[in-house]
Parts: structure tokens; C-alpha cells; sequence
């Protein structure tokens, strides 16, 4: 079954050249192409879209809150496209409830993938964008740098190795030693996989470790818990 996709950009050029690309790759159903945010709701409204491709800057309505009002009132799953890298647009986007964050200068096979990896309920934030969040809290005083706890990960005999991870600005009084561990390698990028292995742990017990960051945060996804583990920021 083919993934049906929108594309939504004010650009005629980017639209028409999106849907080619896409077309090309015999996996997804192009619905339609629209100019507009407003546009982009309305059509998931009335029709079954899986995967919205949505530019930050748009006329009438733009894309951040036109991902807002599909995530509020839709199934699709929201995928930001846009050449638009402000860290404003990016908090704000996925706490809309972008489930990615991509550039326009990726290869057609690394979008076709972030589509893919979307629909499949996992979240893509490429890592020029991991690397913006993550400067905007270099510039720490240093002495709160070395104040803040240095996740490691134990075996099952309870040695102890390293696993880098940045700075958080967050109080982390409310969460588990392993509970910080998972938020920083979640905040590296890793897949629950990767932190199973890293940590020793099975993927189940990784993924409840997830459940329970959400729930004290209220956030939704782990590309949310990786903006606040970087930035102090929810909203």
C-alpha cells in the first residue's frame, strides 16, 4: 500500500518538482499539492492523508499552524520541509506537533526516507537542526556546566561507563537516574535500539523508561523530550 502524501508550498516550482520526485519512487500517492496552510487543513479534513510535507512560510496560513490545527483535528502526520532553520520555527514546530524537521537541500532519498520513517510513527529531526538546538545552550555559565549530572550507563554487574551527553538546562530532580540517562541519549539522536544497548536494557523496558519522561513532562514524542532536554523548553 502506497503512503499517500500532500505537499504544501506557496512555490509552484517546489511543489511540482516535489511531486515528481515523489512519484518517482513508486511508494507514495502525491494527493494533491497546495499553495497555502489553510489549504493544506482543509484538504486533510476531507480526505485520508498520511504524511503532510508543509513550508514554514506560507500565505493565509502558515506552516506551523497549519500543523497544529492537522495534528489537533486529523490523523496526518505532519513533516516540516522548508529552507527555514530558525530555532524559533523549529521549538515551535514541534511543539505544534511536527512529527520532523528537514531542510530542502536534503537528497530526494533522504526526504523519501524521512516520509517513511514518519509514517511509521518514528520522528526525524536531521541533525543541522539537532546541532542548532543544542548551541542554543552552549553559552551556559561554566559553572553550571560542571555542576550538572554526567549520565552513565551499568551493566548488569553494576559497572559503570561513560555516555556522553550535553549539558541540560532542566531540573532533573523530578526524573530517575535512568530516566536522565535515556533523555540524553534520546537527545544524542539514538533509536530505543540504540539506548537498549547502550544501557543494557531490553527495548521494552527503554520504551516504558519513554512513557514515563512523557507523562512527568506532559510532552508527546521523544524529538520533544530531545528540544527539552536541550533547551529547558516545552513550549
Amino acid at each position: 500500500m502506497k503512503i499517500k502524501v500532500l505537499i504544501a508550498d506557496d512555490n509552484s516550482f517546489i511543489r511540482e518538482g516535489m511531486r515528481i520526485i515523489l512519484n518517482t519512487f513508486g511508494e507514495f500517492e502525491v494527493l494533491d499539492a497546495v499553495e497555502d496552510g489553510q489549504q493544506a487543513v482543509e484538504y486533510c479534513r476531507t480526505h485520508d492523508v498520511d504524511v503532510a510535507l508543509l513550508d514554514v512560510r506560507m500565505p493565509n496560513m502558515n506552516g506551523v499552524e497549519a500543523t497544529r490545527l492537522i495534528t489537533e483535528q486529523t490523523s496526518t502526520k505532519p513533516l516540516i520541509l522548508t529552507t527555514f532553520d530558525d530555532d524559533e520555527y523549529i521549538l515551535e514546530a514541534i511543539r505544534c506537533g511536527a512529527k520532523g524537521y528537514l531542510l530542502k537541500n536534503n537528497d530526494p532519498e533522504r526526504i523519501r526516507d524521512a516520509i517513511k520513517s514518519v509514517y511509521h510513527g518514528n520522528n526525524v529531526l536531521q541533525d543541522i537542526i539537532l546541532d542548532k538546538l543544542k548551541g542554543s545552550i552552549g553559552a551556559q555559565p561554566a559553572n553550571e556546566a560542571s555542576t550538572a549530572p554526567k549520565p552513565t550507563a551499568r551493566d548488569a554487574s553494576g559497572a559503570s561507563g561513560a555516555v556522553p551527553a550535553p549539558t541540560s538546562p532542566i531540573d532533573l530532580s523530578p526524573f530517575t537516574e535512568r530516566e536522565t540517562e535515556v533523555m540524553a541519549l534520546i537527545a544524542k539522536g539514538y533509536s530505543n535500539k540504540e539506548i537498549s544497548k547502550e544501557l543494557f536494557i531490553s527495548e521494552g523496558t527503554t520504551a516504558n523508561y519513554i512513557t514515563s519522561i512523557l507523562n512527568k513532562t506532559a510532552l508527546e514524542h521523544r524529538t520533544q523530550i530531545a528540544i527539552y532536554y536541550l533547551t529547558g523548553r516545552t513550549r
